[in-house]
């Protein structure tokens, strides 16, 4: 299918609003757009950051999943007790594959489900002493470990359990770091909240731990990865590259990443952010207290890769400049090799994604260097900075849609007719099912790394892995079906 027109997506857009009740229409066409290249700010053309509509089937998290499984989980050597019912605890444990090294249950414990599973008498009666017990019995069990993070689930806010009294007085009992985080799931209007609370959370209960101490040896070149979660071992090729180029990384956050790291990065001279939506929080306060400035990067694909590369030399001696261009010269053969491989098999290919943080506008460069479009992309939980900063990303009168409902993506799918979907494991099996080549993007579907020079090779191969893969010979999308002439109309 040809690129569609601004009016052809503009048609698309009033097409799917139409089956929505007036009310529900007006609502949704807010966060649904056609990208205008002409246009600085994104709030010209669509809305972001709402709650999503009552009654449509939103693909979104919760406050909790953004504090616990984004940014808090990931740290290795501390404890993260899931304060509330055993549930909330159990189906979020390990479904990020954040890698980290380490023995498990002994220094590292990023993989194991701590919660304080809360009962009916601990609603009446409150959860406090329980908290309190379970903090010891853990501190006893686990003696290795550097500290623990208390993730509020929704009963804690309901009832008021007094979790900072708790966190202060076992800290003096245990010794070590305690956190309390109020990230009940209730909170805001996605994941998003989470985050903002769990770096709120590091403000006030960790950061400043080594304020006017001067005992850490520091250099002109050390460095701060921000909001990289490891995930398939992105962290590891992207802090392979930095280390190439002569930069010292001194803290990881949080993938593989330890409370100690944490404690001295107000220490570094530039914080590097990957994702932006998580932690631009902590970034922003860091660089008011402490002056310590910070750049975004990106790390997919070599044409970002190299771009990124320079960018964050800019900030330093020629020593530096000279590391980054060394760097992507030693790296040219091997993914020049790359494109050349699998170009011929996935140019002109057509993607759309939905996720979150910062996929729907980082990836596209990788695409774009295997000769590959995206006809299509979306937030889940994104602001409006996250939509500038797409805008100039992707091809004018592309489709943009905020908070995608299923039936909206569906509908979208079916008129757009891409190649492949890039999204998360909520939406793999629809997709699947209706015979269209999927990738989960959100942990790269049991793959990666897919950061770095190394991982763009992995990205790459998957990508090839997936559309040419010989079992959609045997599933025939819905456009590609002798009887679906007419477009699926979705249940009101």
């Amino acid at each position: 299918m040809a690129a569609m027109t601004r009016e052809e997506t503009e048609a698309l857009i009033q097409e799917v609003l139409e089956i929505y009740p007036e009310k529900a229409k007006k609502d949704r066409a807010k966060h649904l757009a056609v990208n205008d290249h002409e246009l600085e700010k994104s709030n010209k053309c669509i809305t972001s950051n709402r709650k999503s509509l009552p009654g449509v089937m939103t693909i979104r998290g919760c406050a909790y999943a953004g504090s616990k499984g984004v940014v808090w989980g990931p740290i290795k050597d501390m404890i993260h007790i899931s304060h509330g019912p055993v549930g909330c605890g159990q189906y979020s444990r390990a479904g990020r594959r954040n890698y980290y090294i380490g023995t498990t249950g002994v220094n590292a414990f990023v993989t194991m489900n701590f919660t304080s599973d809360f009962q009916e008498k601990d609603i009446v009666f409150g959860g406090d002493k329980k908290l309190a017990k379970c903090i010891d019995e853990i501190d006893q069990l686990f003696p290795l470990n550097k500290g623990i993070s208390i993730q509020s689930e929704c009963p804690i806010g309901l009832i008021g359990d007094d979790i900072e009294a708790v966190s202060k007085a076992k800290s003096k009992d245990i010794g070590k770091t305690v956190v309390p985080v109020r990230c009940e799931g209730f909170r805001g209007v996605s994941q998003s909240l989470g985050h903002h609370i769990a770096n709120d959370a590091i403000r006030d209960w960790v950061l400043d731990k080594r304020d006017g101490d001067d005992s850490f040896p520091t250099t002109p070149y050390d460095v701060a990865v921000i909001g990289d979660y490891n995930i398939g071992g992105d962290a590891w090729a992207s802090r392979t590259l930095l280390e190439e180029m002569g930069l010292r990384v001194v803290a990881q956050w949080s993938g593989d990443g330890t409370i100690a790291e944490i404690e001295k990065t107000p220490k570094v001279k530039l914080n590097l952010i990957h994702c932006y939506r998580s932690m631009n929080y902590i970034a922003r306060h860091m660089e008011e207290k402490y002056s310590i400035p910070w750049i975004e990067y990106n790390f997919f694909g070599p044409t970002k890769i190299a771009e990124s590369l320079r960018k964050i030399a800019a900030h330093f001696d020629d020593t530096i400049k000279e590391g980054a261009e060394r760097v992507i010269e030693r790296y040219k053969a091997e993914y020049e090799a790359v494109i050349a491989k699998y170009k011929p098999r996935l140019q002109g290919k057509r993607v759309m994604l939905y996720i979150g943080g910062l996929r729907p506008r980082h990836v596209i460069g990788a695409y774009e260097d295997l000769g590959m479009e995206v006809v299509g992309t979306g937030y889940e939980f994104g602001h409006n900075d996250d939509y500038d900063r797409t805008i100039k990303e992707i091809g004018n009168a592309t489709l943009l849609y905020d908070d995608v409902t299923g039936y909206e993506f569906e509908e979208f799918v079916k008129k757009v007719q891409p190649d492949l979907i890039g999204s998360g494991i909520k939406e793999k099996y629809i997709f699947q099912k209706m015979g269209i080549p999927f990738r989960q993007m959100h942990s790269w579907d049991y793959s990666g790394p897919y950061h770095g020079y190394d991982g763009f090779a992995i990205f790459a191969r998957d990508m090839d892995m997936t559309l040419n893969n010989p079992c959609w010979k045997q599933v025939k999308a819905p456009w590609k079906a002798e009887a679906a002439s007419e477009p699926v109309k979705a249940v009101a």
